[in-house]
């Protein structure tokens, strides 16, 4: 076997076959992917949920979840003392590969929860590797800790090293976790979705950091993601995944601006479609801004028991069949807000004037039961998670009958309208016997998005209601609503920490932070031209879909500390 002449090539995957035995068959999750990682440059895997990236980036490190394994080719890694070792090779619970898993490969998983321990201190956590690598002792462990907690930039790592995980806000957990991957000086550190469940403002903090720390380490990255804006800002070559294969790989200038496959152009199709106003929106007529509001709020408040203050003096209007987006970072308020729309939480304080049918206005915060129960028909909500809102014990028919049931619907009449509902998300009626499990996430929120307009509201909360999908499906999630809404006559509140979606979908947007709102207006005049510092750090930590302009290194910051910017 000759190790590869170029210097640079850390890790030369070649023909990788890693399969699952299923009852039907076997499933080839990685089917015959080839691709070079090289010293200080980044290899982007990219595709939908289901491509096999994961599946590709487990095999490396011979951690794929069993039944599932190598059946085929060769994982060569050339190791620091010149030989080369392959990996596909040695024993997935031998000595040898976990002599390569956190020293010479480091890998760092999506959810930093369910990767890190909840009752063990952090410094202990980042130090386990490097006891088991190097046999560190105690005082020399805590100081690389120490000095690795500066590197990723936690604040005041002396308290934060004695800290528990749930102590540490999301985007400080993914430091965490890279602090833990950088502990022993690996050569390749793989990163799986690293900032899919992280806000824009602290997903390009994370990448910001990825990018310094390879620079000072010269590491080689394989960076995987189901996001192109974020494959534009910091790429260098592109595999483009599907089913298990390769359709496409490149440089990032090539795949961006001369993409051989279609696979590839419609993935980069979906997230340029988000750049601007979704083309629905142009053909509707203006809403009058003086049409009586649905839902007028004033002054509300909520102050949560550990003295937290959520939602603080907040007002804000929703017309009759407009989109009010309201945007912000986590922990800014946004769904304890939308939560208070719908008296899930009790505000202490303001007015929430909602418009009847027949014209008269009740106050939802000072509504009794009886009330909201009949309102709570008017008003929906569709939540973020569809794998947590939906019961994995009823099918999917019987989830979307069961609003119907509760408006005493019966029998065929019930029977008719979830057929109709599914139809109209998109859904094959025949599948109503499924269970949740057997439907993909894209399917999932469609379920939800049933369930929602099945009693015909008014008015929909949707609480991140795109997030958790990929680029490709977002767009159409979002299209869907908006033609629903004009079916239906909907009004929305549209709660998301994503500026793209929300100018693609919104007509009015409302901007949070702190539990305060810093700015309103329409989505053209806010997102164009924002008055407010923080909004402007949101608008351009948005990763952009090109690779010949990178900005997200360049963006605004937000220092709440100064009312003026050093930017003017």
């Amino acid at each position: 076997m000759n190790p590869d002449t170029s210097n640079d090539t850390i890790l030369k995957v070649e023909n990788l076959k890693t399969c699952f035995p299923t009852r039907t068959g076997i499933f080839k999750a990685v089917d015959g992917v080839s691709f070079e990682l090289k010293r200080g440059k980044t290899l982007c895997v990219v595709g939908e949920s289901g491509s096999g990236k994961s599946v590709t980036a487990r095999s490396i490190l011979q951690i794929v979840d069993r039944p599932g394994r190598i059946e085929g080719g060769s994982i060569l890694l050339t190791r620091t003392d010149g030989s080369v070792t392959d990996l596909a090779k040695l024993d997935p619970r031998g000595k040898d590969i976990r002599s390569v898993r956190g020293k010479e490969i480091a890998m760092i998983f999506q959810e930093p929860m369910s990767s890190l321990s909840p009752v063990h201190r952090i410094g202990t956590q980042i130090g386990e590797a490097l006891r088991i690598h190097f046999g560190t002792p105690k005082k020399e462990q805590r100081a690389r800790v120490l000095e690795l907690l500066k590197q990723v930039e936690i604040p005041r790592p002396e308290t934060a090293i004695d800290r528990y995980t749930f102590e540490f806000s999301g985007g400080m957990r993914q430091r965490v976790m890279i602090a833990m991957a950088l502990a022993c000086n690996p050569q390749v550190l793989i990163a799986d979705e690293p900032t899919t469940a992280l806000d824009v403002t602290t997903q390009a903090e994370i990448l910001d950091l990825i990018k310094k720390l390879q620079q000072s380490h010269g590491m080689a990255v394989l960076f995987i993601t189901h996001d192109m804006g974020v494959v534009a800002e910091i790429a260098d070559e592109v595999l483009v995944m599907y089913r298990g294969k390769v359709m496409e790989r490149g440089p990032v200038e090539q795949i961006f601006h001369a993409p051989q496959d279609d696979y590839t152009r419609r993935l980069i199709g979906s997230v340029v479609k988000l750049e601007k106003k979704a083309e629905v929106r142009l053909t509707r007529p203006e809403i009058p801004a003086e049409a009586p509001p649905l839902l007028d709020v004033k002054n509300l408040s909520l102050t949560f028991a550990s003295g937290l203050k959520a939602v603080d003096d907040v007002s804000l209007v929703v017309r009759p069949g407009e989109t009010l987006g309201i945007v912000g970072e986590s922990g800014s308020g946004k769904t304890t807000m939308g939560r208070c729309l719908l008296r899930i939480y009790d505000p202490q304080a303001g007015a929430m004037a909602y418009r009847r049918p027949d014209g008269s206005t009740i106050d939802l915060c000072t509504a009794d039961k009886g009330t909201l129960k009949d309102v709570r028909r008017e008003v929906r909500m569709i939540f973020q998670d569809p794998v947590g809102s939906l019961s994995p014990r009823k099918t999917v028919g019987q989830i979307i009958a069961e609003p119907l049931k509760l408006a005493g619907m019966k029998g065929r009449e019930v029977e008719d309208r979830v057929a109709e509902l599914m139809r109209q998300v998109g859904l094959d009626p025949a599948w109503r016997e499924r269970y949740p499990h057997a439907f993909s996430g894209g399917q999932r929120q469609r379920i939800g998005i049933a369930r929602a307009i099945a009693v015909k509201p008014r008015l929909i909360i949707a609480d991140e209601a795109t997030s958790a999908l990929d680029v490709s499906l977002r767009s159409q999630m979002l299209d869907l609503m908006m033609n629903l809404q004009d079916q239906l006559g909907l009004s929305y509140v549209f709660i998301s920490h994503d500026m793209s979606v929300i100018r693609y979908m919104c007509d009015r947007v409302a901007v949070m932070y702190r539990g305060k709102i810093v700015e309103t207006g329409d989505t053209d005049q806010v997102v164009n031209h924002p008055q407010h510092d923080y909004t402007r750090a949101l608008l351009s930590a948005i990763p952009h879909p090109d690779p010949r302009d990178r900005r997200i290194h360049k963006r605004f910051r937000y220092d709440p500390t100064k009312t003026v910017s050093a930017n003017g």
